[in-house]
């Protein structure tokens, strides 16, 4: 009933208060200058979303090693059979690459090579691919940024908040600053929700700092990335980079926009800008009042105009909006849907969505995607090797029956290399032509 198409026509500019809309004309006349960015569609148009069984396997995508197919769970391995050995699920996670993008994608990335900046696990098509499309596809404009990126990600000790930053705080920010992921909408991205009227600034600044909020909120950010999409992505069968947002403003105004509120929001503004750019695919702000209004034109002008294009400012009567792009029972009840998440303590503790689903979790550890992440986060609910041992044992019957999973887990571990190395070999030949553009290119600078 509420399905839409996802074209570039639903990015549209909805930035009123109340129940009217302001236009876009007035909307820049009052902020005082026009900043002008092209309105791309939404991320996930920009690649290939071929139907499941149209999806070709690639033999270049990675596969775990001879250790890790031992000690997965037989469930899992039967799941990635299904799958194709693991590969259809891959196309899945990794999407398949418009060739058109591809070609961007890979001069950026040769770029940075030449220049020195070879870090596989951020130089992946998705990463370069958002960086791209926030500098309007520019390569010198984008390689400047990714670079920048590069050096906050050192400076910053990202690595390090992901595997040691514990944020024991938790439960008591929630009640002072509740906010968190709940479900997902009609299209599969996740839903992130703020109730930004019931922020208790004084007591938020009680149970943290705004440093340590801070690197809670960039720890959340690279689980999004590495977690959330990625499961998402398998639930609805198609690759998803981007999320659904809502923020309700009851009860919100000028008071609420304190030196120290605006502090801590101008820093979160510059680090989803500057460093994960690209993932907000479409913002709700409801219950936006008389008092809100004149906030919103404040706030606006720390916005670009890209973003200030994914944003739709509703008042009170906002539940036919929502509805059609979120489905009720991925609602919250305070939103007007169906969930109440009571088992939980509320929606907004439960973190509810496909990247809790025990076996989803389980597929994207197999394929390595989420290997440091969730074992950082989850060392005391990976089972050790004995215990998959006796595991298998149980389900099994008898130790003999372990020794011959073990044999045929060797044997499609032994294809597997072999597959690897015939990827290594074509990995080998696509950087022998790089090189060989490079050198071509080298000897034109010098005529």
């Amino acid at each position: 009933m509420f399905k839409q198409k996802e074209t570039s026509r639903e990015i549209i500019i909805m930035r009123g208060s109340g129940e009217g809309e302001e236009s876009s004309d007035s909307k820049r006349s009052q902020l005082g200058k026009v900043r002008t960015k092209s309105i791309h569609p939404p991320i996930e148009s920009q690649w290939l979303l071929h139907p499941r069984e149209e999806i070709k396997p690639s033999s270049s995508l990675p596969k775990p090693g001879v250790k890790s197919m031992l000690n997965y769970p037989r469930k899992i391995r039967n799941s990635l059979k299904k799958l194709g050995r693991g590969k259809s699920l891959r196309i899945v996670l990794e999407g398949v690459h418009d060739p058109k993008y591809e070609q961007l994608v890979d001069s950026l990335r040769e770029q940075l090579f030449v220049e020195g900046h070879l870090m596989e696990r951020q130089t992946d098509y998705h990463s370069l691919l958002r960086f791209l499309r926030v500098r309007d596809f520019d390569l010198s404009k984008a390689k400047d940024t990714f670079v920048q990126y590069l050096g906050w990600r050192e400076e910053y000790g990202v690595d390090e908040i992901l595997k040691e930053f514990k944020f024991e705080e938790y439960a008591e920010v929630k009640k002072c600053y509740p906010h968190g992921y709940h479900g997902v909408d009609r299209n599969g991205r996740p839903i992130y929700i703020e109730r930004i009227g019931m922020v208790d600034l004084n007591a938020l600044l009680q149970a943290t700092t705004v440093d340590r909020f801070v690197r809670y909120h960039v720890s959340e950010q690279e689980k999004t990335l590495n977690i959330r999409f990625p499961a998402c992505s398998i639930a609805a069968k198609r690759h998803i980079a981007s999320i659904t947002s809502i923020l309700d403003v009851k009860g919100v105004g000028m008071s609420n926009f304190s030196k120290t509120a605006r502090s801590l929001f101008m820093e979160i503004q510059k680090i989803d800008s500057n460093y994960y750019p690209e993932i907000l695919n479409r913002l709700f702000i409801v219950n936006a009042g008389n008092g809100f209004r004149m906030l919103w034109k404040a706030l606006g002008a720390f916005l670009d105009e890209r973003t200030l294009a994914k944003i739709h400012v509703l008042g009170n009567n906002y539940q036919s909006n929502l509805l059609e792009v979120i489905d009720q029972s991925n609602l919250p009840s305070f939103l007007g849907g169906d969930c109440a998440c009571s088992d939980y303590g509320g929606c907004l503790f439960s973190d509810e969505g496909p990247w809790k689903n025990p076996e989803i979790l389980e597929m994207l550890q197999s394929t390595s995607i989420t290997e440091e992440i969730y074992d950082s986060e989850a060392d005391s609910d990976v089972p050790s090797e004995e215990a998959m041992e006796t595991g298998q044992n149980e389900d099994g019957g008898d130790g003999g029956n372990t020794e011959a999973q073990k044999i045929h887990a060797l044997e499609v571990a032994l294809m597997d290399t072999n597959e690897e190395i015939q990827a290594l070999k074509a990995a080998l030949d696509n950087t022998k032509a790089v090189l060989e553009r490079l050198e071509q290119h080298i000897k034109a600078l010098r005529v």
